[in-house]
């Protein structure tokens, strides 16, 4: 082979690997992932003591946290996985089960579905979207906002008696620009305490019995709400308002105790909520009124009454180094009925609670919180029982 063939033959063969090579690097970009490629696992863990400073062991809250009062002791709070991911273009699901859900205070740690549900987008930027499943009714800005990034903890009665464990079955619409949506999401991942990306714009109709119960009257619940979030200088500022409408089927009634014959009550609500995130000083206020069941004490009965109440947070979110500090202060109160509890229980609440939450990084956090309760909680059993007392609250959460 002489140089000139030699030379040829080299240029050839480098032109065609290169070829060959470009080809190649083609095919693959070309290939899709699967579905499961796209998926993703998080989640978080939450252990809790409430027995320090306890100044009164008949104090409770059974929507709230189930090792409030009695003996005490260490309680797993919320031990939650969650699947999710964007499978397609348009298609997005989640998957959330609690393997500590606590049935009542004497049984712990079942595992039971919260979230189960597929986004559905309308327009390829997804800015409409259909959500099916059992999700969370978008009603109330700290029903929505994970526990995960909640400040207090619990849920405020006023708002949470409305929904029980937030969530049930149905179809929800939402729409929000892509802009806002970007916008909703970083609220959250820059530990500013958001809700969620719950759109500017919600509606929807779900069963009413709430999450994992099924239905057992014809009549569906109506759900709508608009809050938009919008910046001034450097604060950030979200004002929403939301109601339901709907017909509840009482189902927990104490023997003796007086109720409509079909046990079907008038359920619904409006509320307002006003948010300033943390950028430092933060405040989350919100306020509803309505109507739903109650028992009545003088009437040994369970009627529609009027109910109301509302809460207010304030915090002040302290950065150093990679840690953070969160010290708040929550004041709520609330009138009214929880449809949910035995005998539509009466309700009359007044608390104050003072904590702080330290963040070691993003995948441990500490709450302190001491909180001050007055609490009137009244069914055909118990129709004098008003209970007040103070009580420190520590939690450990591991987020993953």
């Amino acid at each position: 082979m002489n140089k000139i063939t030699l030379i040829c033959f080299l240029c050839f063969g480098t032109i065609s690997f290169s070829q060959v090579t470009q080809v190649s690097k083609d095919s693959t970009l070309k290939i899709s992932k699967k579905w499961y490629e796209k998926m993703a696992i998080r989640g978080y863990t939450q252990i809790r003591y409430n027995g320090l400073l306890q100044t009164n062991e008949d104090l409770s809250c059974e929507q709230c946290d189930k090792s409030w009062g009695g003996d005490g002791g260490f309680f797993i709070r919320r031990m939650r996985i969650i699947f999710f991911g964007q499978i397609h273009p348009r298609v997005y699901f989640y998957i959330q089960p609690d393997f500590a859900s606590a049935p009542s205070s004497s049984s712990l740690h079942f595992t039971q579905l919260r979230d189960a549900y597929f986004d559905v987008g309308i327009d390829e930027k997804n800015e409409f979207r259909f959500r099916i499943g059992q999700s969370k009714v978008p009603f109330g800005f700290e029903n929505m906002q994970s526990s995960q990034n909640r400040l207090p903890l619990d849920r405020a009665d006023a708002l949470n008696s409305a929904v029980s464990n937030e969530r049930d079955l149905g179809v929800f619409f939402y729409w929000a620009p892509e802009k806002t949506r970007k916008l909703f999401s970083s609220l959250v991942n820059d530990g500013l305490k958001g809700s969620g990306d719950y759109g500017v714009f919600a509606f929807g109709a779900y069963n009413g019995q709430t999450a994992n119960r099924p239905e057992v009257n014809k009549n569906r619940h109506i759900v709508s709400r608009i809050s938009y979030p919008f910046q001034v200088k450097n604060q950030i500022i979200e004002t929403g308002v939301q109601a339901y409408k709907g017909k509840y089927t009482v189902l927990s009634t104490s023997s003796g105790v007086k109720y409509a014959a079909d046990k079907l009550y008038d359920d619904e609500r409006v509320a307002g909520t006003f948010v300033l995130y943390p950028k430092p000083f933060g405040i989350l206020a919100e306020y509803n009124i309505g109507k739903g069941p109650e028992f009545d004490k003088f009437a040994d009965s369970i009627s529609t009454q009027r109910l109301s109440g509302g809460f207010i947070t304030a915090c002040y979110k302290i950065n150093f180094g990679d840690q953070t500090l969160i010290p708040f202060v929550r004041y709520q109160q609330y009138k009214g009925g929880k449809k949910h509890e035995l005998d539509a229980r009466s309700y009359r609440v007044e608390e104050l609670e003072i904590g702080t939450e330290w963040q070691m990084g993003k995948n441990f956090e500490l709450v302190l919180m001491y909180t001050m309760s007055s609490r009137r909680f009244e069914d055909f059993v118990n129709k004098d029982n008003y209970q007040r007392g103070n009580l420190l609250r520590i939690q450990a959460q591991m987020n993953f």
